[in-house]
């Protein structure tokens, strides 16, 4: 069901290091720089691609996310011209983990079996819905694991004891720690607290944890991956995506190399961490 996922994060245990899981939402600025940047990433030290599926409201991220949501919007970005997208990155690319990120509106909207079939179809791999918690499984989560798509939950500080197991019931793939309280991209995360976390929610589940929110540079990477199976940045690479544009906000020669030279940094602080150990 959740063989690539399942795969990277084996063979990354082998290799005896964390992961790199980069999110970009799709349609920022337009298509074509996003398809360039799916087939960029994983030459560039991405283990495993979050692609955001563009929403009006999106409660959970910060500026830098939400910013990339009005321009993808703005473009004309479309739930089934994001599955479009996948199709064509996975025209190349048969072997990165790939999970759309997001919010239930869109889904509902598109029709939860059509949107299923049509992204396990795509090569869509899992799915995290940020605003759907676990007493609304029926509307998406177990349709989803029916259908052979991961849904990875979030975990995050304020997650205690006596709720984690209602959280982590269906969850496949990896479990997605949040680092902090509050919106994505906006504080940095106590780094001494990681390792900690981490091990808590191993004492619930066997599934690998990935932890992302507020990781900016190579060394917030490099801290993280310590104690982590993999280590998420979202608004650090939305934002040299946006300071790359131009005074209308279109692509410029500039953005493809900036997003992915980011990716290269971190993915290099992650790996350096491994050698560390």
């Amino acid at each position: 069901m959740t063989a690539r996922l399942d795969a990277k994060f084996a063979a990354l245990a082998q290799e005896g290091r964390a992961g790199l899981v980069t999110f970009l939402t799709a349609g920022d600025p337009d298509p074509a720089t996003t398809l360039a940047l799916l087939k960029g990433l994983p030459a560039a030290g991405a283990d495993v691609i979050e692609l955001g599926m563009p929403f009006s409201d999106p409660m959970a991220d910060g500026p830098a996310i939400q910013w990339a949501s009005m321009r993808a919007l703005k473009a004309g970005q479309t739930l089934a011209k994001t599955l479009d997208l996948v199709r064509a990155f996975r025209a190349s690319d048969a072997t990165t983990p790939l999970v759309l990120m997001g919010y239930y509106n869109p889904i509902y909207v598109y029709g939860v079996e059509r949107f299923l079939d049509e992204a396990k179809a795509a090569g869509v791999d899992g799915l995290i819905v940020v605003d759907l918690p676990p007493e609304e499984d029926d509307e998406l989560c177990l349709p989803a694991l029916k259908a052979g798509l991961a849904f990875i939950r979030l975990a995050t500080p304020t997650t205690d004891d006596h709720r984690l197991p209602k959280v982590l019931a269906n969850t496949a793939g990896f479990v997605y720690y949040v680092s902090i309280t509050g919106v994505t991209g906006t504080v940095t995360p106590d780094f001494d607290k990681v390792g900690s976390a981490v091990a808590r929610l191993k004492r619930h589940t066997a599934l690998p944890v990935a932890v992302g929110f507020g990781v900016k540079t190579a060394a917030h990477a490099a801290a993280v991956a310590k104690g982590a199976d993999a280590v998420v940045v979202g608004s650090a690479l939305v934002e040299a995506l946006r300071t790359s544009l131009d005074a209308e906000g279109r692509a410029t020669e500039k953005t493809v190399p900036a997003v992915l030279g980011l990716a290269e940094d971190l993915a290099a602080g992650v790996r350096a961490a491994a050698k560390a150990a």
